[in-house]
């Protein structure tokens, strides 16, 4: 198991969590407003320089407005791990 915050399955997290801020029309600045967060933490998640734990990522699912499961059964697809 990669502990790395460069892995493909991080990777790919990263990209659906883009993915779904941009199909809602989010920028950056709106998304750290609702998270009481600066734009900066934002970016740092999206770029992979900071990694976020599960309890952030339940606060940006609810921000988001998006089902935490469903992201995650999204996340799995493909994966034969």
């Amino acid at each position: 198991m990669t502990s790395s915050i460069f892995g493909h399955k991080y990777k790919k997290f990263r990209s659906l969590l883009i993915e779904q801020r941009q199909k809602r029309a989010i920028t950056q600045t709106q998304l750290a407003k609702r998270l009481g967060r600066p734009q900066s933490f934002v970016s740092k998640y999206e770029n992979g320089e900071r990694r976020i734990d599960l309890i952030e990522f339940l606060e940006i699912a609810a921000a988001l407005e998006i089902d935490p499961l469903k992201f995650i059964e999204e996340l799995q697809e493909g994966d034969a791990s």
